[in-house]
C-alpha cells in the first residue's frame, strides 16, 4: 500500500480520532505514512496484530534512536526533539544495558508501600477537594486531576507538594512538544540533578533513594533523565486516565449509579478509558534496524515507527468477531504497552490506585457532582501523542471542608 503521507497533527486528532484513525486505516492499512511537524517522515502502526508484534521484536525494531535515518531532518529548536532525543534510560535502552535499567527501575517502585501509597492518594485527594468543594464548582482538571498524581508522586520521590507542582508543570510542557518544550525539558533536568544530590547525600525512604542504592549502579548523571521517565511516565498519564474516566462517568448513563455513590463501575470506567481514549495515544517510537515488510509497508532500515497505541486499540479486526478481545472488561488494550518495554507492573498498581481513589474520594466527598455544560462542548487537549480534556468544569452542592492536614 501506499499514498500520500497523513499530517500528524491537526484537529482531528482532538475532535474526532477515531474517525480519522478509520479513514487512515481505509487508506492506508495498519501501517500508515506519516509526517510530523516540520515534515519529518515516520510510520504510525495502528493495527493491533501489527503493533503487538512491533514491540514483540525487539531485535527488528530496536528501541534506540540513535539508528534514526532522519536526523538530518530535525532541526535544533524541533518542539518535538524531547520525546525522541537519545538519553541514557530505560525508554531508550537495549539488551543487557535495558535489562539493568528495567531491573533497578522495577525494584525502586515496587519498594513503596501499597497501603501507605493508598492513604496517601486519599490525604491528598482530601485536601485538594478541600480547596474547592465550598464553592458550587470548579474546573477539575486544574484543581484536582492534573494535581493529584503529581501530589502522590512528589510524595514518594521525597518532595514537597511546590516543587512536586513545579516539576508537574515542566512535564506538561515537555511532553505538549510546544516552543517551550526544550525550555521544560532543561528546567526538568536541572530540578531532578538537585534532588539526585539531596538524595545521594542524605537518602530516604523514597523512590529516589532506592534507585541510587540499587546494585545496578546508577550514577547520577544516569539517575538524571531515568527519575524523569519515570515521573513523566507515572504523572500525565495518571491524570488523563482519572481525568477521562470522570468525563465518561459524568456523560454516559451507564455509570450514573456511580457518581450516587456506588463503587463497582468505577474501574470499569477506567478500563474501558484504557480502550476508548487512552491517555497515551501515539509513543515514540522504535527504529527498524534493517528493511522488513510490515503491514504491507516496506519499512526501510532506520525509520522511525511510532506506536499508535490508541488506534490499534480501536482496531476492527480484534473489536468484533469470534476473535475479539476489545470487550469492555478485557484487559487485552496495548495502552500500557506490551513486550520488553512495557509499562513495569509496579508503574501500572501505583497508577491504578492513584486513579482509583481520586474518583472513590472525588464522589464519595461531592455525590451530587455534575459536568456543567454539554458534553459536546467539552474540548480535548491539543496534541496526537495524549488524550485529554483541556478543562472539566463541574458543578455540586457546596460541602465544609475536612481539615485534612
Amino acid at each position: 500500500m501506499s499514498g500520500c503521507p497523513v499530517q500528524l497533527h491537526g484537529p482531528r486528532f482532538q475532535t474526532d480520532p477515531g474517525g480519522l484513525y478509520e479513514q487512515m486505516r481505509t487508506e492506508h492499512g495498519p501501517v500508515v505514512p506519516v509526517t510530523m511537524e516540520g515534515g519529518v517522515p515516520a510510520w504510525l502502526v495502528i493495527g493491533y496484530r501489527e503493533l503487538h508484534h512491533v514491540l514483540n521484536s525487539p531485535s527488528v525494531y530496536a528501541r534506540s534512536s540513535r539508528r534514526w535515518n532522519a536526523w538530518d531532518l530535525v532541526p535544533e529548536d524541533w518542539p518535538l526533539l524531547p520525546m525522541v532525543m537519545q538519553l541514557p534510560t530505560v525508554l531508550h535502552s537495549e539488551g543487557d544495558e535495558h535489562r539493568r535499567r528495567a531491573g533497578a527501575v522495577s525494584d525502586a517502585l515496587s519498594g513503596t508501600d501499597l497501603h501507605e501509597l493508598r492513604a496517601t492518594t486519599v490525604r491528598m485527594a482530601d485536601r485538594l477537594i478541600d480547596s474547592f468543594c465550598g464553592s458550587t464548582g470548579t474546573d477539575l482538571r486544574t484543581s484536582y486531576t492534573a494535581r493529584l498524581p503529581a501530589l502522590v508522586l512528589s510524595w514518594m520521590y521525597g518532595l514537597d507538594a511546590v516543587r512536586g507542582d513545579h516539576l508537574a508543570d515542566n512535564m506538561n510542557k515537555m511532553i505538549d512538544g510546544g516552543a517551550d518544550a526544550m525550555a521544560a525539558q532543561q528546567a526538568l533536568m536541572a530540578a531532578m540533578g538537585e534532588l539526585v544530590a539531596e538524595r545521594r547525600a542524605e537518602p530516604g525512604p523514597d523512590v529516589v533513594s532506592r534507585l541510587l542504592a540499587h546494585p545496578a549502579g546508577y550514577t547520577d548523571e544516569e539517575a538524571v533523565p531515568e527519575l524523569i521517565v519515570l515521573l513523566g511516565g507515572g504523572n500525565q498519564p495518571t491524570a488523563e486516565w482519572l481525568g477521562n474516566a470522570l468525563r465518561l462517568m459524568f456523560t454516559d448513563d451507564r455509570f450514573g449509579a456511580s457518581i450516587a455513590g456506588a463503587r463497582n463501575s468505577v474501574q470499569e470506567a477506567l478500563n474501558e478509558v484504557l480502550w476508548e481514549d487512552t491517555p497515551t495515544q501515539i509513543h515514540a517510537g522504535r527504529f527498524a534496524v534493517h528493511d522488513v515488510e510490515l503491514g504491507g509497508q516496506l519499512v526501510r532500515q532506520g525509520d522511525l515507527v511510532l506506536l499508535g497505541l490508541s488506534g490499534a486499540n480501536r482496531d476492527p479486526l480484534v473489536r468484533s468477531g469470534a476473535d475479539r478481545v476489545g470487550d469492555r472488561g478485557s484487559q487485552a488494550h496495548l495502552s500500557f504497552s506490551h513486550g520488553p518495554h512495557q509499562c513495569p507492573y509496579p508503574a501500572r498498581e501505583i497508577a491504578e490506585i492513584i486513579a482509583v481513589t481520586g474518583v472513590e474520594v472525588l464522589v464519595d466527598r461531592l455525590p451530587d457532582i455534575e459536568l456543567d455544560l454539554p458534553q459536546t462542548e467539552l474540548r480535548w487537549r491539543p496534541s496526537p501523542w495524549v488524550r485529554g480534556v483541556a478543562s472539566l468544569p463541574v458543578t455540586f452542592t457546596p460541602t465544609e471542608p475536612i481539615g485534612t492536614p
